[in-house]
């Protein structure tokens, strides 16, 4: 069923390729029109649910594209923020050490992804909870300032705020990904 709220979850899968494709080789202009167009589909994220509560249109197809929608958004920007250098050689946005919230935070999104499928044929739902979506703000807050550090490489302090938040929104994946193993673990022989 295609309402606007469906429409704008499609609407953030099909802009994926475009950040990736803008952090390709990215020159510093490309990091501030990624962020704007990252900010749109942020934005389009609260409204697809707040429109779907509001107006009764939540459906099946959104219950399960929505999640997807995140997912591959976080997981496409990560890897791009890690392995893109910049044109004129730079080093990538994430790197060093900060590459371990980034693989904390997609190890931890492919485990949930498969215990919730694991548990669907079982009727167990594993609901988000507030913590969990604390923890995608702070992704989302985290990519955003990243992103936009890229734009602006001699203002340090962007990319603080960037990794700090990083590294918090990895210490809130590891609490909720150990709730969900933990509520998993009790359906498995």
């Amino acid at each position: 069923m295609l309402t606007l709220p469906n429409l704008l979850t499609l609407s953030r899968i099909l802009a994926v390729p475009i950040l990736v494709f803008l952090l390709w080789k990215p020159a510093p202009y490309d990091y501030l029109i990624t962020f704007v167009l990252y900010c749109i589909v942020g934005i389009t994220d609260y409204f697809d649910g707040y429109l779907a509560r509001a107006q009764g249109l939540t459906s099946r197809l959104g219950q399960f594209l929505d999640p997807i929608a995140d997912k591959i958004m976080v997981a496409a920007v990560l890897v791009m923020l890690m392995a893109s250098r910049e044109a004129d050689g730079d080093p990538p946005v994430i790197q060093d050490w900060s590459v371990i919230p980034a693989i904390v935070i997609l190890l931890r999104e492919i485990i949930v992804s498969g215990l919730r499928e694991f548990l669907a044929p079982l009727n167990v739902s594993v609901p988000v909870t507030a913590l969990a979506k604390w923890k995608t703000t702070l992704q989302l807050v985290a990519l955003g300032a990243l992103i936009l550090s890229g734009g602006f490489p001699h203002e340090t302090w962007m990319h603080m705020v960037g990794i700090a938040s990083l590294w918090a929104a990895a210490a809130l994946t590891l609490v909720t990904g150990y709730d969900y193993l933990r509520i998993g673990l009790r359906h498995m022989d």
